[in-house]
């Protein structure tokens, strides 16, 4: 168990070191951005005093290395800064009400996309399994070559490609489910269920073949096995055998390509939620770019990164927890 402990603990001291890194490379890039926020607000025609006033009120005319580790030094304190959006708004109003900070802004926004992320989890986790496992007890049949080509032509088609085929056969031709996700705060669970079926199916299409084909090839290694072979001399169904016997052994695998794409289910919503107009982070981020509110856009980043890393983290201990081989290394 110690060596278990060790071996966790330098994972995460791996991934605290990879996140600073990170941050480091995310607030070089964001500062990169053509344009300022100072004259994407006042336009072509402000003059050099008007902007350089916004600019020493928001402290955009410090050096990058001071803005850095102010900006680090919050983050640890748990302060992702002030929107310069509605800090600009409330200097123009005369007002301080409102949700001013990047975590007051984008708290209902994450809670939106994890929302997302879950209904979309429920559906393709279960699924991938399903089909990987039917698809390795019917290995080199019609179903298991249709499966194939479905999922591979659904993963290699652009999101938004996806999107609209959606929106097209079940919005517009088949009026089942509404094509924009107009989430707003007090609906009801199934409101809100129905309003991000479209964006759940859409990533469901794009992170299906990935688990399912990992299942199916983890399985397929395992059937050579000697006690895959035991358990069929003792008569046990050939769904029995895969089950009980063959999925169990191929759980690190699964585990690891699962983590992957529940990273992507946080990180790569973008597109999806721009599509359908979902109010998720993703969709923030993008406005937040248009308009080069530097804080959010870091702290969106930030957010990408540490979700992740941290489950990239999770399945590396899940992989080490279920595999025996690996907390014992020879």
């Amino acid at each position: 168990m110690g060596s278990v402990l060790k071996i966790i603990l330098q994972r995460l001291a791996l991934g605290l070191l990879t996140l600073l890194i990170v941050s480091v490379v995310i607030f070089t890039a964001v500062n990169l951005l053509p344009g300022d926020f100072a004259e994407s607000i006042l336009g072509q025609g402000a003059t050099p005093a008007a902007v350089a006033s916004i600019r020493a009120d928001l402290g955009l005319d410090q050096p990058p290395v001071t803005r850095y580790f102010q900006w680090l030094g919050g983050v640890l304190q748990g302060d992702l800064g002030t929107s310069f959006a509605q800090a600009n708004f409330a200097s123009f109003t005369g007002t301080d009400s409102g949700a001013t900070t990047v975590a007051q802004t984008i708290a209902p926004r994450f809670a939106n996309t994890m929302f997302l992320a879950m209904v979309t989890a429920t559906i393709a986790v279960p699924l991938s399994i399903f089909l990987g496992i039917l698809a390795a007890l019917y290995r080199n049949t019609v179903f298991d070559r249709a499966t194939n080509i479905f999922t591979l032509s659904s993963i290699s088609s652009p999101e938004f490609f996806l999107a609209y085929i959606l929106i097209l056969f079940l919005a517009v031709l088949n009026p089942i489910f509404p094509s924009l996700s107009n989430i707003f705060e007090g609906m009801s669970f199934s409101e809100r269920l129905e309003k991000s079926m479209l964006p759940a199916l859409t990533l469901t299409l794009v992170v299906t073949a990935h688990m399912m084909r990992m299942t199916r090839a983890a399985i397929i290694n395992l059937l050579a096995s000697p006690y895959i072979e035991m358990a069929r001399l003792k008569g046990l169904s050939p769904m029995r055998v895969i089950v009980k016997h063959a999925l169990p052994n191929a759980l690190a695998p699964i585990i690891n390509v699962i983590a992957l794409n529940l990273a992507y289910l946080i990180t790569g919503v973008v597109v999806v939620e721009v599509v359908f107009v979902y109010p998720g982070i993703g969709q923030l981020f993008v406005d937040s770019v248009k308009i080069r509110d530097i804080p959010i856009v870091q702290a969106c980043c930030l957010i990408f990164a540490t979700a992740f890393i941290l489950l990239n983290l999770t399945a590396d201990i899940m992989s080490l927890l279920s595999n025996p081989r690996l907390r014992h290394p020879k």
